[in-house]
């Protein structure tokens, strides 16, 4: 799970992240970071809207090579 800080620091840079939910790489959400609690995070897609994703979810930049995920 993403840390707290890690949040923090791809929200004040505006960092486009990456979360991977499965296997499919069209299933990936992409977009910038808004807020966050305990169990979600807020990510700005690029049309504008917002969708709220469980944190438990693997996170990383976008500018990064994408992660598989553990099965």
């Amino acid at each position: 799970m993403v840390t707290d800080e890690q949040l923090d620091y791809y929200r004040m840079n505006e960092i486009r992240i990456r979360v991977v939910r499965d296997a499919n790489v069209r299933n990936d959400v992409k977009g910038y970071v808004v807020a966050w609690n305990d169990e979600y995070v807020l990510l700005r897609k690029g049309n504008r809207r917002v969708i709220k994703v469980p944190r438990h979810y693997p996170m990383q930049p976008l500018s990064e090579e994408r992660m598989e995920p553990e099965i």
